[in-house]
């Protein structure tokens, strides 16, 4: 027998999840019904099952994990075995498919049409809103307020759609259910596929003398004021998700969600990677070789750097929790300093002098025996 996971196409560490999606991808893909009674679509179809069939069940997939196909034989697993395993047949294929994507779990996708859910309310959709923020922000967090305009229940007839004086009724289609059933024969059987309600759209009742405000929706236009809390140390692409503070759903739906997007203006002073900086300063001859302390930017103010005796142009120091907080986590990231010899484009006549003396006193320049580590500064100093 093939291998359960290949047969799948799932790694063998996969959660009960990921099998039960990729079972349900491939059932939908080789169904009889989908494929005209394909012979080849239905034995492929029997096979997916199987192999679904064992790994759904914690047991049974422990004893293939451990033993294989012989976990299934006769006398497998010692004394006890696991009772054999058979070759499913079309029919027990189809059971198993109906008693797991069935009714309610998706049947209706499986031949083009969407799953019923029973009669209520329609949950009111999401809307995205987005934050710029700075970089100073976002090391500390903030409390952002927000405007929105967002669909909220009509004053006028309470949510319902109804005018007021009259009330919704009960759907004569789907007699309150929310939900119509057809029954299809085919050839291996009749097959039952529910929808919702055409003429209730799903909710159960309709309504016979709308609102004149909302017309019937139960929902009109208003704006709305909202307090996010932001955390320190998010990051440009990142969200967070206010629950039921969205668009209010027609007639008396729950309400849906506020994505709030975060949009992190960029800080010309820094590049920046997770909770990580990087910035770069400009020194003088003479503060490299003689040595000083520099003032560099930090996020919220200016830090002091003690630059040493003899420090090399290019060279990086690494100022420890100086950087960004980790979001939703302990810690704070660091500040990386790369320093830099500054060049003057000009000389006042008495500068000029005193470099050409310089030049004059001053060794050549090392053209060997560095030390190993000048490489790999010069490959940090120049993000290699």
């Amino acid at each position: 027998m093939a291998d359960l996971y290949e047969q799948l196409g799932v790694a063998r560490d996969a959660s009960d999840d990921d099998i039960k999606k990729a079972y349900r991808k491939l059932a939908m893909q080789w169904h009889p019904d989908r494929n005209n009674g394909s012979k080849d679509a239905e034995e492929r179809f029997k096979l997916i099952t199987e192999a679904y069939d064992v790994l759904r069940d914690p047991q049974k997939r422990a004893a293939y994990d451990r033993y294989g196909d012989a976990a299934f034989q006769r006398g497998g697993m010692g004394a006890g075995g696991m009772g054999g395993m058979h070759h499913v047949d079309l029919s027990e294929a189809l059971n198993i498919f109906m008693r797991d994507f069935g009714g309610f779990s998706g049947l209706g996708d499986l031949f083009g049409q969407q799953g019923g859910r029973g009669a209520g309310p329609r949950t009111g959709g999401d809307v995205k809103i987005g934050i710029p923020l700075t970089l100073a922000e976002v090391a500390t967090g903030v409390e952002k307020t927000v405007v929105a305009k967002l669909l909220d229940g009509c004053d006028k007839c309470e949510g319902s759609g109804a005018e007021p004086g009259s009330k919704p009724e009960r759907c004569t289609t789907c007699a309150g259910t929310g939900e119509v059933r057809r029954a299809q024969r085919s050839f291996f059987g009749q097959f039952v596929s529910v929808a919702p309600c055409p003429t209730c759209a799903g909710e159960g009742t309709v309504i016979a003398t709308p609102c004149k405000k909302c017309k019937g929706d139960g929902r009109v236009r208003a704006e709305k004021t909202i307090k996010v809390g932001i955390p320190a140390g998010v990051a440009t692409g990142q969200y967070m998700t206010l629950r039921g503070q969205g668009n209010v759903g027609p007639r008396g739906g729950p309400r849906g969600d506020v994505i709030v997007l975060f949009e992190v203006e960029e800080d010309e002073r820094f590049e920046r990677d997770g909770e990580d900086l990087y910035t770069e300063v400009l020194l003088n001859y003479g503060q490299l070789v003689l040595g000083a302390d520099v003032m560099v930017p930090g996020v919220t103010g200016e830090l002091s750097l003690r630059v040493p005796s003899g420090t090399q142009s290019g060279q990086v120091f690494h100022l420890k929790g100086r950087g960004l907080p980790r979001v939703n986590a302990s810690g704070v990231g660091d500040l990386h300093v790369r320093v830099q010899l500054w060049t003057p484009e000009k000389l006042s006549a008495r500068e000029e002098q005193l470099v050409r003396e310089l030049a004059e006193l001053q060794a050549a320049a090392p053209t060997s025996g560095r030390s190993k580590g000048f490489w790999s500064k010069m490959k940090e100093a120049l993000g290699a």
